[in-house]
């Protein structure tokens, strides 16, 4: 069989992969405590699950329309037009998908061919480049660095724009970092895209009720000026545990709405029944579930960066969202990938080596602290062991 070109170029998440690797020493009789995986170790809230029982009873068992059933869509609508003053989203705008990464999917096939840019954080999820690359687009990295705290530069980021620039993708706060990019340098990139009005914006916002010392993170979605080829990710995996309900959201610019509508019909038909009802009780119950959860994962980040900072030749700066620690082992003498793969297999400790998010990312280990807080200071305790009782291979 012949496969189209693409197929030799897509790439894969490998914290999938660490995952399946992780459960197979567990199986095999190995105490492996999960590091790697960024899902939140929380239950769906029960009214959520409740929820989508009932639809099931109700005999909500047939096709939806294609981008979500308008009760949905209207919630998402009235909830970030409260959150976010000036947003002005229309419920004809949003589309109703199988998880956040369709958005990007879509987004980056209706936007990439040979011959065009297309802009993506590095160290960045890998599905961005990934998809890029399939589509036979250039994939240009936008540097997030860790002397900036690992937000994205608005100067760096226009000096990478040029007439084959097609579509420029934004993650904020950002996995696997966990950086936040302050409204300000936000405002000037918003004010340098004017002068290039063909670029459009994929704004990936999916962590953005996960801030915190008193943050604030700043939508896209409130610049008039770019409203018309924004468009915004975002979903319930991450806020409300939902990660195995494959839900997602996005919010579309009026150019994109028909080519995103047929894509649906084409690929998804329309996104499981009960499980919107269920994303439906999310978004308009109670919140407090969300609130428990970002004040657990405030706890265990502020222990994860301390415990880090005492690791023989670790250095970890505060991530400021989402739930993820980026250190920095270079000073440990070990390349990253082969740290990660040498504490999953001799120290029982899952994570996620930096260069698996881009070429950035040599030097780094991405801990994600959705995990209790004992099994985090007993992973901590592992991997110092290690480090002070073996040398780099």
């Amino acid at each position: 069989m012949q496969l189209v070109d693409g197929f030799a170029r897509i790439g894969e998440e490998n914290a999938f992969a660490v995952l399946a690797r992780a459960q197979e020493l567990a199986s095999a009789g190995k105490d492996v405590i999960n590091l790697g995986i960024g899902q939140p170790d929380f239950q769906t809230p029960a009214h959520i699950v409740e929820a989508a029982v009932q639809a099931l009873k109700n005999g909500e068992h047939g096709y939806t329309p294609a981008t979500g059933i308008p009760a949905l869509k209207e919630a998402v609508a009235a909830e970030l037009n409260e959150r976010y003053s000036g947003a002005n989203v229309s419920p004809d705008s949003v589309a109703i998908v199988p998880g956040g990464k369709v958005t990007m999917f879509a987004a980056i096939l209706m936007f990439g061919e040979p011959g065009v840019e297309i802009l993506y954080p590095d160290p960045g999820f890998p599905i961005y480049r990934s998809m890029i690359e399939f589509t036979g687009a250039t994939p240009v990295p936008i540097p997030i660095r860790e002397s900036n705290g690992f937000a994205f530069s608005a100067s760096e980021t226009l000096s990478l724009i040029n007439e084959k620039t097609r579509l420029l993708i934004l993650n904020s706060p950002a996995n696997p970092c966990g950086g936040i990019t302050p409204k300000e340098e936000i405002d000037k990139l918003v004010a340098g895209l004017e002068s290039h009005p063909n670029v459009t914006i994929l704004s990936d916002e999916i962590y953005d009720r996960m801030v915190y010392d008193n943050e604030q993170h700043t939508s896209l979605l409130t610049y008039a000026s770019i409203k018309d080829r924004l468009i915004l990710l975002n979903g319930w995996s991450k806020t409300y545990a939902m990660t195995g309900w494959r839900l997602g959201y996005s919010i579309w610019p009026d150019e994109c709405l028909d080519a995103m509508r047929k894509l649906a019909v084409n690929a998804w038909s329309c996104v499981n029944t009960p499980a919107q009802f269920a994303a439906l009780a999310a978004i308009t119950g109670p919140q407090d579930s969300v609130t428990t959860m970002v004040d657990t994962f405030d706890e265990r980040r502020r222990y994860v960066v301390e415990a880090l900072n005492q690791l023989p030749g670790v250095s970890c700066i505060t991530p400021k969202g989402a739930f993820y620690a980026f250190p920095n082992i270079k000073d440990t003498g070990w390349q990253s990938k082969k740290l990660a793969t040498a504490l999953l297999e001799e120290a029982g400790v899952a994570t996620i080596g930096g260069p698996d998010f881009g070429i950035l990312g040599e030097g780094y280990l991405r801990v994600s602290y959705a995990n209790s807080l004992p099994n985090i200071k007993l992973a901590v305790e592992r991997i110092n062991h290690f480090l002070n009782e073996n040398s780099p291979a």
